[in-house]
């Protein structure tokens, strides 16, 4: 058996990425998120990549400073994590409940449980989970 040629696609250079002025208002809206969640401040610093107490409490006075690449992607499974919530659930508070009850398709854990590992795989797991559940594939 002969190995084939692979054609390869060139990387985009026009890709999109995630701008200082969208990275705040990102931190902004996760930091309303987490509200709504009901989070406690160390697994809101968790989801975070493992953020320390006093930037998580500066977040929370609305002062993000700089905020980088691996941040900005928690970020954004974060917001698409809530955005499934949101069209599985007509009823806000039921998707967030969700997120804290145990769940047969993750072995009995919530997928809070899940994302609590503090991998950003786990949130990017979540996020397809959810868009598969919805049909968003």
């Amino acid at each position: 058996m002969q190995l084939q040629p692979i054609t390869t696609t060139p990387a985009r250079s026009d890709s999109p990425v995630i701008t200082e002025a969208e990275a705040g208002a990102l931190a902004r809206a996760t930091v309303n998120l987490f509200r709504a969640w009901a989070l406690s401040d160390a697994e809101a610093r968790v989801l975070l990549g493992g953020m320390a107490a006093r930037t998580w409490a500066r977040w929370k006075e609305g002062e993000a400073g700089r905020i980088d690449r691996d941040l900005r992607m928690r970020m954004a499974h974060l917001m698409g994590i809530h955005k499934g919530l949101r069209y599985l659930f007509r009823d806000p508070a039921r998707g967030y409940a969700w997120l804290r009850k145990p769940n047969a398709a993750f072995d009995g854990l919530s997928a809070l449980d899940l994302m609590l590992r503090g991998e950003l795989s786990d949130l990017a797991l979540m996020r397809e989970w959810l868009d598969a559940e919805r049909g968003a594939w």
